[in-house]
């Protein structure tokens, strides 16, 4: 008969046999996985080598074009500017410095001048300004000889009274340099903006520059109020023009906002590529054909022309 310690020793030598098949096994199957994820980490590696160099070459490419733009922008805009003056308007601080000054350099390259920079704050577009906007606005301290639309909102209120003091009208007169110089010191003392150039006068044209979407609960009141401010400039003088980058074109960017409004975008061109040497280019041709009373959307985002149509070269 086999006795329990034989049963105990059987069943010990079962399960050291399975032990030690499964290490086995183990090992085996180790040595297999290990070649296998060696293999993909090598696969991974040559991809990543592989995008780095398609970027680079890409990126090369992309400075070769931007060298040439940069090169042939005085060929594309001389004169398109000719005895025309220009005002820089920048909508958010978040626009690169560097940006405007290649703006205002292109214009001059154009023939053209400009006029000065005045850079809206947040307080500009912020709803609990509009209670001191509005009170400016409708005050005993407006300058003789501007007229105000009939209105309490104080986006139009204030746009109004910019435009009236900051452009000249097409064919008519220049505004009153009294009133531009008291509403360029009146609106600065409430914080709403800042001028930053030396001077700023009345202008043919008006640039918006702007940069980025509004994102936070505000944002459609914000777009809202900057939107009135480009009709005001757009009505008072020869043609406005609103450039900002990609995400500008996005729909609480104030590029896409005035591109989604079909009655404004036929009278305010707009440009969405402003960062690049292009959409410069874009934005000072635009000017041109604002004043021939031709506005389009510019730029790379959907239902755009890469840049505006060039003039015939003359015989």
């Amino acid at each position: 008969m086999i006795d329990f310690r034989y049963h105990l020793v059987s069943l010990i030598a079962v399960f050291l046999a399975v032990a030690l098949g499964i290490v086995i096994g183990t090992t085996a199957l180790n040595g297999l996985l290990l070649d296998d994820l060696e293999g993909q980490v090598s696969a991974l590696e040559q991809d990543k080598r592989s995008l780095e160099d398609q970027t680079r070459s890409l990126q090369a490419r992309l400075d070769a074009e931007d060298q040439f733009e940069i090169a042939v922008a005085p060929a594309l805009v001389d004169g398109a500017l000719a005895d025309s003056s220009v005002l820089l308007v920048v909508a958010d601080d978040d626009v690169d410095t560097e940006t405007v000054e290649e703006v205002g350099d292109l214009i001059r390259q154009a023939g053209g001048t400009v006029a000065g920079q005045i850079t809206l704050t947040p307080e500009f577009s912020d709803p609990s300004s509009e209670s001191s906007l509005q009170s400016y606005a409708t005050g005993s301290g407006l300058p003789a000889g501007i007229t105000l639309p009939e209105v309490d909102d104080a986006g139009q209120l204030v746009g109004s009274l910019l435009a009236q003091v900051l452009m000249v009208p097409p064919g008519g007169g220049e505004p009153d340099s009294a009133a531009t110089s008291s509403v360029l010191a009146g609106l600065p003392a409430l914080e709403v903006l800042r001028i930053e150039s030396e001077s700023v006068a009345p202008a043919d044209y008006a640039v918006v520059l702007t940069d980025g979407e509004l994102t936070d609960d505000q944002a459609e009141e914000r777009t809202a109020n900057l939107v009135e401010l480009v009709e005001a400039l757009d009505q008072a003088g020869s043609g406005v023009v609103v450039a900002g980058n990609a995400i500008s074109a996005r729909e609480n960017g104030l590029v896409g906002t005035v591109r989604s409004d079909p009655e404004l975008a036929a009278a305010v061109s707009t440009v969405d590529n402003i960062n690049a040497p292009a959409g410069r280019i874009s934005t000072v041709l635009a000017l041109r054909a604002e004043g021939e009373g031709t506005s389009g959307a510019y730029g790379t985002g959907e239902d755009t022309q890469p840049v505006p149509p060039l003039q015939a070269a003359t015989p």
